[in-house]
């Protein structure tokens, strides 16, 4: 009204026009606002994950003008290992997927989920920023209709058991129950690992500790510490057998719905939230040996070369390795 009153005194034509031109205005806002493109993302991590908050506000922030970053976390949108479906078919913008999710589509990516492959975030950077990366990320393309928009380093993975029996080489897992993500790549990293892989959705994963329905479960230290697994378990076993990965994955409508600008703009703030993320994770990795120490649990390295021949053995004989293109293991250990 304080705007309206100025207006009304100079006459009814004068008011009438001022309330339709603030109309007008708010009408027009809002149809500003409603034609911004919708990016929803899902994923099963929390809020406070890293890669949650990394995407929140560096990529959020930085595709804002023109579109609407809508994260739904904890699997409430999508669940895991259906999202890059679901982006397929039209139903979803975007997600962090693995390596072991695209696999299972693609089987020529079951490559990257071998285990003690990928030597470090390093490595792993060079390998999906360089010629390597461009060839896998244009066959998820043209195969699904999904555009990778960039990697991020996601954690070296670890054991984390609720047992207390001492693990030094893979036949001390013999029998024990490892939940793993339910893929085939995933339940055969388990295998390899000389472990009784249990598939089991993430979600259930802290109660399944709790009460015994599983002996442990493999993750990088940032999530094991997020999801608070260390409250229902024993140790951590430093394996060190997957320097984990995820990739931003992004549809290939909506991209292609985009101008050039705006398709540069959504590229620049994904690898630069992947490249935040990437390295808030590797910082805050290093720090965390000490914090479950603090919390009680036994941290320490085995034989890992045991580990690592029979995991490296074990893929060379698999049907996975028969899907990899040739030539290509020796490219990615070639990258310095």
């Amino acid at each position: 009204m304080k705007l309206l009153k100025p207006l009304v005194r100079t006459g009814a034509l004068s008011a009438a026009f001022a309330a339709v031109t603030l109309v007008s205005a708010s009408t027009g806002f809002s149809a500003f606002a409603a034609d911004k493109i919708q990016l929803r993302m899902s994923t099963p991590a929390t809020e406070t994950d890293f890669r949650s908050q990394g995407l929140a506000t560096t990529f959020a922030d930085g595709v804002s003008e023109f579109a609407t970053y809508e994260p739904h976390y904890n699997d409430t949108l999508f669940k895991q290992g259906t999202e890059l479906v679901a982006i397929a078919r039209g139903n979803l913008e975007m997600s962090i997927t693995s390596a072991q999710e695209l696999a299972k589509l693609i089987p020529e990516w079951s490559i990257f989920t071998a285990g003690y492959l990928m030597r470090d975030a390093e490595h792993q950077r060079k390998v999906f920023e360089g010629e390597i990366g461009k060839e896998m990320y244009q066959l998820v393309e043209d195969k699904l209709g999904v555009k990778l928009l960039s990697v991020m380093y996601f954690g070296t993975r670890q054991l984390n058991l609720r047992i207390e029996k001492e693990i030094k080489t893979p036949a001390d897992l013999d029998g024990v129950k490892l939940r793993m993500p339910g893929t085939d790549a995933w339940q055969f990293l388990g295998k390899a690992l000389g472990a009784n892989p249990t598939p089991m959705a993430f979600t259930e994963v802290y109660t399944g500790l709790q009460t015994g329905a599983i002996d442990g479960q493999d993750n990088p230290l940032p999530t094991d510490k997020d999801k608070k697994f260390y409250e229902v378990t024993k140790q951590i076993v430093l394996t060190g057998h997957l320097a984990d990965m995820n990739f931003l994955a992004f549809s290939k409508k909506t991209w292609d719905s985009l101008s050039a600008d705006q398709q540069k703009t959504v590229m620049d703030s994904a690898q630069k939230a992947s490249a935040e993320i990437s390295k808030t994770i590797l910082a805050n990795e290093a720090q965390l040996v000490d914090f479950f120490k603090g919390e009680g649990l036994k941290v320490y390295t085995p034989d890992v070369a045991s580990f690592r021949d029979r995991a490296q053995k074990m893929y060379l004989e698999s049907d996975f390795s028969k899907d990899w293109p040739k030539g290509l293991l020796e490219r990615i250990n070639a990258v310095k």
